[in-house]
């Protein structure tokens, strides 16, 4: 029997790709996060960009809270099995009222893991409806192969290298998945997806965060890292990551470990997209 989710979310994960909405964080604690967020935000004098956007886990409690949400991680059991890691995070912010954009990909083109059962589950801490930019996925997508995927950078892309399956899909193509603040959806490593600009008037703020079962194992030179955040992990196939202890936010040493740790995943990105032999 599934811990948060119902017999027909986790039908529908498996046999389409995706679910949506499933109800995570309360109103108190969206208010929280959204806070320590933009109190960050206030400190360093600008919008979160890259690279505190990336696995701000390692850098800031307010992060590690949502990736570590007991119920975040009892829908993430319920498709993925008890044993799971954090193998990566953005955080996805489209300002009010701006085009920003994420071409039709798929998240494992640029993963390089092995079996294809990363899930990416979407915490939304404000509006991500269809007027605020929300994900269409294309429903049983997650069944295809592989697309070639071609770099596509540009000031309103919101993913660095601009990485997209290009001149393939309408924009209106899909299903949408709208989220309240809260709510939480899911996406399978290929399923294809993609969203579009704002015309909210408040900004759209969203946790993409990438679990993987820990038999997963990563492939190409360059070892990425990984965190353990329910279960145990007896294949060692990543870097081990730390989990932030209390009152160490943004420390020196926390600085390092995040460094180090997109370091690796920007440097697997940079390798280009292989696929490991059959």
């Amino acid at each position: 029997m599934p811990k948060r989710l119902t017999d027909a979310q986790v039908r529908q994960y498996h046999d389409e790709g995706y679910a949506c909405p499933i109800d995570v964080l309360t109103p108190e604690e969206v208010r929280s996060y959204r806070a320590g967020l933009e109190a960050f935000e206030k400190a360093q004098g600008k919008p979160l960009d890259f690279p505190e956007k990336s696995k701000t886990y390692l850098l800031c409690d307010w992060a590690d809270a949502v990736v570590h949400h007991p119920a975040v991680l009892d829908a993430v059991e319920d498709v993925l099995g008890p044993n799971i890691l954090i193998y990566h995070l953005t955080i996805w912010i489209k300002e009010a009222n701006t085009p920003a954009f994420v071409h039709w990909h798929q998240d494992g083109a640029y993963f390089f893991l092995e079996p294809d059962e990363q899930v990416t589950a979407w915490v939304a801490l404000s509006e991500a409806s269809e007027l605020a930019g929300c994900m269409r996925v294309i429903p049983g997508s997650n069944k295809w192969p592989w697309m070639e995927h071609q770099d596509d950078p540009g000031q309103w892309n919101m993913i660095k290298r601009g990485q997209g399956v290009l001149n393939k899909f309408r924009d209106d193509e899909g299903v949408l998945m709208p989220l309240k603040p809260g709510q939480m959806s899911f996406h399978n490593t290929k399923t294809m997806h993609a969203s579009w600009g704002n015309r909210n008037n408040d900004r759209r703020i969203g946790f993409g965060i990438s679990y993987i079962p820990t038999h997963v194992r990563p492939h190409g030179p360059v070892q990425p890292s990984a965190l353990l955040v329910r279960g145990e992990d007896k294949y060692n196939h990543y870097v081990p990551e730390r989990r932030l202890r209390p009152g160490e936010s943004l420390s020196a040493s926390a600085r390092e470990q995040h460094a180090d740790a997109v370091r690796r995943f920007r440097a697997r990105q940079d390798s280009g997209f292989v696929r490991a032999p059959a």
